[in-house]
């Protein structure tokens, strides 16, 4: 099996193309060598290894086994619902996610590796129980949520600054529009990802679209300059809960917990900025400020009786009236 920093990339791409189209050689060596510009610049394949990473693919005992027949012209998939990335891990390939998990052992006391550990051994349980090992992960995901797919590539658009043409339909629009945006971050919230730009065609610095079935297509707009984001994106979350922000109007809010509760939002708060009470009779409320939007009354929801809101007015308004609506629902 080819062994160059390459590989894994070329197998992706290829495995994309051989799903979606019909190639000859030539074709793909020149959309592999372009797609591997694109993370590599100035850097490509020959003939050899192009010759070698197909013999990899069509490998029924040591490659992926995908159904690209030989010894002829054009180059397709026979099956368009094969996938690679559907088959168990190659030897080699394990070897790999071992070698990355001993090594992220050195830095086991570094914050910074944490998350990609936990994702090394989320991944890892996954591939075992998909070989009927015993599972020993059970965590919280969204098997439904299909956004995903767009992640990568907004990323990538937003590391190389390219301005997107978005097509969209909300839940309850009638008809599709069609927007210029300026993509500048990617923010996940309640097992969902979002991205914040610059919407040009609406001239709104900090237009949110989720990554899910609403966002329909996008693509790059060639020879459009990408206008940067001067925003303190840090700072515009940490004045919210959530993701939608209707207005910039940051309230301080206090709430009171019942039975004991107060200890549990202290161990997993929604709003990291929060400050405790110093007096003796308070110690079960804490304050913090932030934009009043749906995001923030749904996490207090949650806490239901246990959970009492103090101040603003306002809120405490809205409070009344997700209570008073929801008692409707259970009358007798």
């Amino acid at each position: 099996m080819a062994n160059s920093k390459h590989a894994h990339l070329r197998y992706n791409i290829l495995d994309y193309c051989f799903r979606n189209k019909s190639y000859t050689f030539d074709e793909i060596l020149k959309v592999l060598n372009e797609k591997i510009a694109e993370y590599y610049p100035g850097e490509g394949i020959a003939i050899r290894t192009l010759r070698e990473d197909l013999k990899v693919l069509r490998d029924e005992e040591n490659g992926f086994g995908a159904p690209l027949p030989s010894k002829i012209r054009i180059l397709k998939y026979t099956d368009s619902n094969f996938s690679i990335s559907k088959r168990p891990l190659l030897p080699y390939e394990q070897y790999l996610i071992e070698a990355a998990q001993q090594l992220l052992d050195r830095f086991e006391n570094h914050p910074k590796y944490n998350k990609l550990a936990e994702a090394l051994i989320k991944f890892q349980d996954e591939e075992e129980q998909e070989n009927d090992e015993s599972r020993i992960l059970f965590y919280d995901h969204n098997e439904e949520y299909k956004g995903i797919n767009h992640l990568k590539p907004l990323y990538l658009a937003i590391k190389k600054k390219q301005v997107l043409k978005i097509v969209y339909k909300g839940f309850k629009d009638k008809e599709s529009s069609v927007f210029e945006f300026h993509p500048h971050i990617l923010k996940q919230y309640n097992r969902r990802w979002f991205v914040f730009g610059y919407n040009k065609t609406k001239a709104i610095t900090a237009w949110c679209i989720p990554l899910d079935e609403r966002l329909i297509s996008f693509e790059t707009l060639d020879d459009v300059n990408y206008l940067d984001s001067d925003k303190d994106w840090e700072m515009f979350f940490r004045t919210m809960v959530g993701v939608t922000r209707i207005n910039e109007n940051v309230e301080r809010v206090v709430l009171r917990f019942h039975n004991g509760r107060e200890n549990y939002f202290k161990t997993k708060p929604f709003q990291p900025d929060y400050e405790e009470f110093f007096e003796e009779e308070k110690q079960d409320q804490v304050w913090f400020e932030t934009i009043i939007n749906k995001e923030l009354v749904q996490q207090l929801l949650s806490y239901g009786q246990e959970l009492e809101v103090l101040e603003p007015e306002s809120l405490k308004e809205q409070m009344r009236e997700h209570s008073n609506k929801m008692r409707q629902f259970y009358k007798e």
